[in-house]
């Protein structure tokens, strides 16, 4: 009998490109960063997400998205907590050349759970 790992639920706001590449993985991992992009960072709640695509990424690209996916927790306690503003705003920071190993500890697919600003 397999034991299923313990999953933490991550939320990541992105915009229209990022998701094609998303959808092109088939759902199970986020894109490699760009040169100017250290930090991999997934928020730890649905709220947070839907603030940043909503209200950052629709001005700025047209349209927001909010994912949701699931990490093996035990992996996912790597890495630091860092809270960025208000006591909600709590993302996990994975440096870039971790991301493709973070990728391998995703468990299912990678789901949309909101949409703002798409016609």
């Amino acid at each position: 009998m397999r034991h299923e790992p313990e999953a933490l639920l991550l939320y990541r706001p992105v915009n229209q490109q990022e998701l094609d590449l998303i959808a092109a993985s088939g759902w199970l991992e986020f894109p490699p960063r760009l040169p100017e992009q250290p930090i991999f960072y997934p928020v730890l709640n649905e709220e947070y997400a839907t603030r940043i695509a909503r209200d950052w990424n629709v001005p700025y690209y047209g349209v927001g998205y909010v994912l949701r996916f699931a990490v093996e927790a035990e992996y996912a306690a790597t890495f630091p907590v860092q809270n960025v503003g208000l006591r909600e705003h709590n993302e996990l920071w994975v440096p870039a050349e971790e991301l493709a190993e973070f990728n391998r500890h995703i468990i299912g697919q990678i789901e949309v759970v909101a949409v703002f600003g798409a016609e």
